[in-house]
């Protein structure tokens, strides 16, 4: 399958010796993002904090050309960095990106969400080199009301907890610095940068071992020959496999290395309608592909809020972008469960193969990164 995929007529062929710096490349998404550049023949140098447990970069050869051990509220560790590298387009991922330990450490989220984001940017804006930004929030930025209809770009900001809050709050941080730095109006005149940011949904696949995720929690007891505790059962989410929004952010900045200042805005990237399903549905359709999950419901009166309904309008990136996403809600679990099954029963790393599936379905589908 690997000689079948042409990773140089991609997106362009823009990412072909970029030199891209990407932060929070260890985590989940960072690291597939990493994966991805690399074999479009990227220059990807990555900033993240320490990671000591096991994550997917490490199962994974020559990714970057240089991981750098920093935290996003180091603004000096971080200018420096970006002076060292001079990167052409940055990729901002590094965040606290779960609910759950917002609570516990609100201070933690909202100085890493918030102020780290403003570093980012900050760094970017004194470095001559960079051109394009892309900033990755979450669909949880969103004030939230809990109604059937999807949530498009221009709807207001909130979050109940710290942690929505602080992506709400990274989205107006985003925002004031398009209009007061890199105001497209005065793109190529006062500057050179476009600024972007991306708002995905609940995003799944192989290589998440990330504390208090459903599919990382309920892959650890399998593994461990336990039953997971479901907090949330009714709970829907707009489900996607992480090559989905990736794609997205991928097209994204595609556009904006190629100077098209209308796509320095706000884009929703999620799965259509039939895949906001919930927790529930998510545990069956895994038991299809591991008879080994188990899993029991936990009702906790004293267990803190979480959104029960939350979904994307993704219309604008369907529209404009040309986005649209290659796999169902049922492709996605398959491919999610026997990632993390081969790897436990065989040591088998997936990435690749998922990868070189995923981009020959967008090649047959015809989707516009791909010609």
């Amino acid at each position: 399958m690997e000689s079948m995929v042409n990773y140089n007529q991609l997106f362009g062929g823009i990412y072909r010796n970029k030199t891209i710096l990407l932060t929070g490349h260890t985590g989940f998404k960072g690291s597939w993002l990493a994966y991805w550049l690399t074999n479009m023949g990227a220059k990807v140098y990555g900033y993240a904090l320490d990671n000591k447990e096991l994550h997917h970069l490490a199962l994974l050869n020559n990714v970057v050309e240089h991981s750098e051990i920093g935290d996003i509220r180091d603004y000096e560790h971080l200018f420096a960095f970006f002076q060292k590298v001079q990167p052409e387009i940055v990729f901002h991922l590094a965040a606290q990106a779960l609910v759950r330990p917002s609570y516990v450490n609100p201070i933690e989220t909202f100085s890493t969400n918030v102020l780290g984001t403003a570093h980012v940017l900050e760094a970017s804006r004194n470095t001559d080199s960079v051109r394009a930004i892309v900033n990755i929030t979450s669909d949880k930025c969103y004030e939230n009301r809990e109604w059937i209809w999807g949530y498009r770009e221009s709807d207001p900001m909130g979050g109940f907890d710290p942690y929505s809050a602080s992506k709400g709050a990274a989205e107006i941080i985003t925002s004031s610095y398009r209009n007061s730095f890199f105001n497209v109006n005065e793109y190529g005149k006062k500057h050179n940068v476009l600024l972007a940011s991306a708002r995905a949904g609940n995003v799944i696949g192989g290589g998440d071992w990330a504390l208090d995720r459903l599919i990382p929690d309920m892959i650890k007891a399998t593994v461990q020959n336990e039953t997971v505790q479901i907090r949330n059962p009714k709970a829907t989410r707009p489900w996607q496999h992480v090559l989905e929004p990736l794609s997205g952010y991928l097209t994204l900045g595609w556009m904006l290395l190629e100077n098209k200042i209308e796509f320095a805005d706000a884009w929703n990237f999620g799965p259509e309608i039939k895949s906001n399903v919930t927790v529930n549905e998510v545990l069956f359709e895994s038991q299809k592909y591991w008879e080994n999950i188990h899993f029991n419901i936990q009702n906790n009166p004293n267990e803190h809020h979480e959104a029960h309904l939350l979904m994307l309008d993704c219309s604008k990136a369907h529209k404009l972008l040309k986005w649209n996403g290659v796999w169902d809600f049922q492709k996605t679990i398959e491919k999610t469960i026997l990632w993390y099954k081969n790897y436990n029963q065989s040591k088998i790393v997936n990435t690749e193969f998922d990868l070189n599936e995923y981009i020959l379905d967008a090649t047959k589908a015809q989707l516009i990164w791909t010609k």
